[in-house]
């Protein structure tokens, strides 16, 4: 069923195409003939227009059309003798500079044609590699998190297996408490709910989607990227801390990718942090916003960057951690100015590293 209607579409953008020929020819004859408009000199540009006009909408084809009509037209029209095809001896020279210079301009307009389309065929494939790419790697951060997360599942699981075990005994007494059993439910209901939004935060991560233009409430993913990461800061003894007013104005973008900048710059801090031991392990989220950009600051009390490393620390396959890719922070300074955004490092004075990124406000 798809394939009749495409070949339809192509076809009717095909007559669509010669047809624009035809009808530029036509047009650039009257005006040239036109006695009112005094163009009767100027034949030659006009034609040439509607030749290049032919051949950078329609390609090749349309564009030999319309040469070939153009150079019926100047033979007919412009070139002794008047209204007919046969062109005179001492015309011929004349006639044949304009065939070249039709037949010129023609596929250069439809090679210039070629190349838009392959640059824009280009653009496509790459941003599809990108998509690609940063789902690869945001598929491996989340299994870097692993452990973590099954500890967070685990925890609301555990509390609704003793809830339920709870909930039994109370209504297997010989008078049932009714009330310590419905509380016992509610904390069944309260801990299935929470590890079911782990469940789906990770599923939305891990998934691959297209790329979606949407209205994006920051504050509520941010929160959700460090519900993620809580078991693995406890892990390292770490302190999350997020700044993030309730006012924040929404941003516009793809929610899974900004999600995945967030998760990737908090992962980095907390490395960073692990062999940390004459501090305290801190990592500040903060956020601010005005009208037109939201401003993200993640900051964290680790090793740092030397000023080498702050140099080269976006560039691809460039990694400070033994066993890194290089990826995730090019992924992410892509991802930010895929969305009008810009991420950047962060001099700062003391101990760790500070990245931030901005994003446009939602309109």
């Amino acid at each position: 069923m798809h394939e009749p209607r495409l070949l339809w579409l192509h076809n009717k953008t095909s007559i669509r195409n010669y047809t624009v020929a035809g009808v530029s020819i036509a047009v650039a004859v009257g005006i040239a003939r036109w006695p009112e408009a005094h163009l009767e000199s100027a034949p030659v540009s006009l034609l040439l227009c509607a030749v290049m006009l032919s051949a950078w909408l329609g390609g090749v084809g349309p564009g030999v059309l319309a040469a070939a009509l153009s150079a019926a037209a100047f033979a007919y029209y412009f070139v002794n003798p008047l209204l007919s095809l046969a062109v005179a001896e001492r015309e011929t020279p004349r006639f044949v500079i304009f065939v070249l210079a039709a037949v010129l301009v023609g596929s250069l307009s439809a090679a210039q044609r070629r190349s838009m389309q392959s640059l824009r065929k280009a653009e496509q494939a790459l941003r599809e590699t990108q998509a690609s790419l940063a789902h690869v790697t945001r598929v491996m951060t989340m299994g870097e998190l692993a452990a973590s997360i099954a500890h967070e599942v685990n925890q609301p699981l555990a509390g609704v297996v003793i809830n339920g075990n709870a909930c039994l005994r109370w209504l297997a007494g010989e008078s049932p408490n009714l009330a310590e059993a419905r509380e016992a439910a509610q904390r069944i209901i309260r801990d299935g709910t929470r590890a079911s939004e782990i469940i789906s935060r990770i599923r939305a991560l891990a998934k691959k989607t297209s790329t979606l233009t949407e209205r994006v409430d920051l504050n509520e993913a941010i929160r959700e990227v460090l519900a993620l990461c809580r078991g693995e800061a406890r892990k390292h003894d770490v302190g999350l801390r997020a700044q993030v007013p309730g006012d924040l104005p929404p941003v516009r973008g793809d929610r899974v990718l900004i999600q995945q900048v967030v998760l990737n710059l908090v992962l980095n801090g907390i490395e960073a942090m692990s062999d940390v031991q004459d501090r305290p392990r801190e990592m500040v989220i903060q956020a601010q916003g005005d009208a037109d950009r939201v401003r993200v600051t993640v900051r964290d009390s680790g090793i740092g960057l030397d000023p080498p490393a702050m140099e080269r620390i976006f560039d691809a396959l460039y990694t400070t951690k033994p066993g890194g890719l290089g990826m995730g922070l090019s992924i992410s300074r892509t991802i930010v100015e895929n969305h009008g955004g810009r991420l950047s490092v962060v001099a700062q004075d003391g101990p760790g590293a500070t990245f931030d990124f901005t994003l446009p406000a939602y309109r």
